[in-house]
């Protein structure tokens, strides 16, 4: 194989582009379960918390403190805005220990959740990484930080489940 076709590693932006495809299929497959499926829809919104749990854990851990330092006061304006989003997203996360399908409100919660889950995914694609992609930071290495964290959080969320 030549040098022009080895493929790059994974780095740190690829995994979190990853996890944004993962939550965009739940999301997808919220759309496409039947209304009257509740433990579907449940089982669903569960893993999709999960996914942006871990995921919004990660990159306030580790990417958003790289980025604010790596990049212009002008970039950095989008990761503040990112850790706002974020807020928002985890916000109505915890909407849902006390929702459940079925339930007043758990659709309309769904539904925001998307609308900002989607917005935000579209802007850390299309803005940030990309300026992230132009630092400095070395994304091979973060991705291997962020690879154990992720473990070891969804090790803690599992063993969390197992106990209730």
């Amino acid at each position: 194989m030549s040098p022009a076709h080895t493929p790059r590693p994974i780095d740190a932006i690829d995994m979190l582009e990853a996890d944004h495809r993962a939550i965009e299929q739940l999301f997808d497959a919220l759309d496409r379960a039947e209304p009257a499926d509740l433990e579907r829809k449940n089982t669903l919104v569960q893993r999709a918390c999960e996914l942006l749990t871990i995921h919004t854990i990660v990159e306030e851990e580790m990417l958003y403190p790289a980025a604010q330092k790596a990049l212009d006061t002008h970039a950095r304006i989008d990761v503040d805005e990112a850790y706002v989003e974020h807020f928002l997203v985890k916000t109505l996360i915890e909407r849902f220990a006390s929702l459940s399908a079925g339930d007043d409100g758990f659709d309309a919660t769904v539904k925001v959740l998307k609308e900002n889950t989607t917005h935000h995914i579209e802007e850390e694609e299309s803005t940030l990484f990309p300026e992230v992609r132009r630092t400095q930071i070395d994304l091979i290495a973060l991705a291997a930080t962020m690879a154990a964290r992720k473990t070891a959080l969804q090790e803690r969320i599992t063993e969390s489940a197992m106990a209730h």
